[in-house]
């Protein structure tokens, strides 16, 4: 999209959407089947440093995953720095301190700054080019440009199976996901 007037519409109706979608895919039984399957595709990741995010909204929460990761390696939270700036990522231990931030979402208070090597991301909608409707801001598209270009850094999408949609828009500067966990298990983007 080219970020003209009828374009922001269309994300904007997108996003209203979407939201409809991931609160109506909202069940216990689900969230439960979907923190296992992300808990299994990480399993092999222990020991690198994982982002999660704080769940806001109807987004399917990763805390249950995040976590039993800990006890494995360093566990960092996504902290908003300003518009247009990509994402920070300060140490969290289970249970610290935490105050509203950016959005609404939970940041710790404390911690050092660390460089995360598998990101946890929460999202509106994706499809199966592992695009991503996040709420607007391209914080995540800015920090995985970044990171990517450091080195390796795995990007996994969580959500409801619901959420999925046959095509989203992509901009130049979207970056995709390396996978998406729902309840259903791990989708591979194609290209």
């Amino acid at each position: 999209m080219n970020g003209g007037g009828d374009d922001a519409a269309a994300k904007a109706a997108l996003r209203a959407e979407a939201e409809r979608r991931r609160a109506g895919a909202q069940s216990a039984a689900r969230e439960r089947r979907a923190q296992a399957a992300l808990l299994d595709f990480l399993k092999p990741l222990r020991g690198r440093v994982l982002s999660g995010y704080m769940p806001i909204r109807s987004e399917l929460s990763p805390l249950p995953v995040m976590e039993a990761m800990a006890s494995h390696g360093p566990l960092c939270l996504p902290v908003v720095e300003g518009a247009g700036r990509p994402l920070s990522f300060r140490e969290w231990v289970a249970g610290g301190p935490l105050v509203k931030g950016a959005f609404g979402a939970l940041v710790p208070t404390e911690g050092r700054v660390l460089v995360p090597e598998v990101l946890i991301v929460p999202l509106l909608a994706f499809d199966a080019a592992g695009h991503r409707l996040g709420y607007g801001g391209g914080f995540y598209d800015r920090t995985l440009e970044m990171l990517r270009a450091r080195g390796d850094v795995l990007a996994v999408g969580f959500a409801f199976a619901a959420q999925e949609v046959e095509r989203l828009p992509a901009e130049p500067t979207d970056q995709p996901l390396d996978a998406i966990v729902t309840e259903n298990g791990v989708l591979r983007p194609t290209a």
